[in-house]
């Protein structure tokens, strides 16, 4: 009985864990909307301090030089790795890259919100590690589920490890992209974790056509995959321009993005059509799966919402409030399809074997 309690604990902290990632993806979302990702100049710390100060003149006045001096010592570090593991042309932009170098201003709202976004994955890396703990209990029933929860508190150190590149390297464009990949595939491990300690409950699912939605369950993740990749592209170049303009002149960024904003547009188009057919499928058959068709309803609909405030940042200036929603709901639509192709596919060998 002691065990059963453990593992339903365990169901509610996995569960939890998950809504917390997501919820710092938008935090992180936020952070970079508002330009607020050197609010702290250091990692762990900010401004030398566990709490960041609220005021420049706590600050001494060589902050800036000091801080310069320090991050480039991190990056000579990094750059050696780089260049030992063949990346040369990387390690070569990050020890030459002048913009690497450049300190901003102490601005207290940026600092206290990149100082929350810290806090935030702070308290994640403590789920995880209660995770880790947790998932003994599973060693002898599943131990799939507890080599994953030790492979994700690693990962989540390995991220956290990135984003401390991120504000050494002053936000540069492809260390962002990483650290957002990784954020993507610790998605992808908790909501496999989530769904092997409850798959027992969800044997009885049954669907029809299983090879067809198989593989166009697989062409929708692979889709909305480089969608996201896509729109990491296009964020970088945004991100360039934001900074070149210091954040003034919105209306003009997207008309300045170039090929990539137009691909990652028409790309859009495609994803609906793939989804569109995969709903037509799902409804078309009454006895196929209510849960299922349902998840496949919410998905269509989280692609409306996701490219509506894709045509709000393309013809009202990027909002800065709407940039992370259009991040966030991207990550969850990925979410969303990772689960119902687990779904889809347990219920197909299940089928195959009974």
């Amino acid at each position: 009985m002691n065990n059963v309690r453990k593992n339903i604990a365990f169901k509610k902290l996995s569960f939890i864990t998950l809504i917390a990632v997501y919820f710092l993806i938008l935090v992180g979302g936020i952070v970079r909307s508002t330009g607020s990702g050197m609010g702290c100049p250091d990692w762990p710390k900010c401004f030398g301090n566990w709490v960041p100060p609220t005021d420049v003149s706590e600050l001494p006045e060589s902050y800036k030089e000091d801080f310069v001096a320090y991050r480039q010592k991190k990056n000579d570090r990094f750059a050696k790795y780089l260049s030992f593991f063949g990346m040369s042309n990387k390690a070569e932009q990050i020890t030459h890259d002048e913009s690497v170098s450049e300190e901003s201003t102490f601005n207290v709202y940026k600092t206290w919100t990149e100082y929350v976004n810290r806090l935030v994955g702070a308290t994640i890396g403590l789920l995880i590690f209660a995770m880790m703990i947790g998932s003994i209990t599973y060693f002898k029933e599943d131990r799939t589920v507890f080599y994953l929860s030790v492979f994700s508190f690693f990962l989540v150190g390995f991220q956290g490890w990135i984003g401390s590149i991120v504000v050494s390297t002053n936000l540069m464009p492809w260390v962002i992209t990483i650290h957002m990949i990784l954020a993507l595939l610790i998605v992808l491990l908790l909501i496999y974790i989530n769904f092997r300690i409850r798959k027992t409950s969800l044997l009885s699912i049954s669907t029809k056509n299983e090879k067809i939605l198989v593989l166009l369950t697989i062409a929708c993740l692979t889709t909305m995959g480089i969608q996201i990749i896509l729109g990491t592209q296009v964020r970088e170049t945004i991100d360039m321009i934001a900074s070149d303009l210091a954040f003034a002149f919105r209306d003009t960024w997207i008309s300045m993005a170039g090929i990539s904003f137009f691909v990652h547009r028409s790309f859009s188009l495609l994803i609906l059509g793939l989804h569109g057919v995969l709903l037509y499928i799902l409804l078309k058959n009454r006895h196929q799966s209510t849960l299922i068709r349902n998840m496949g309803k919410y998905i269509v609909l989280l692609i409306f919402i996701e490219m509506l405030s894709g045509v709000i940042m393309a013809y009202f200036g990027i909002p800065p409030f709407i940039q992370p929603i259009h991040l966030l709901f991207s990550t969850i639509i990925f979410g969303v399809l990772y689960y119902m192709f687990l779904l889809i596919r347990s219920s197909k060998s299940n089928i195959a074997t009974s």
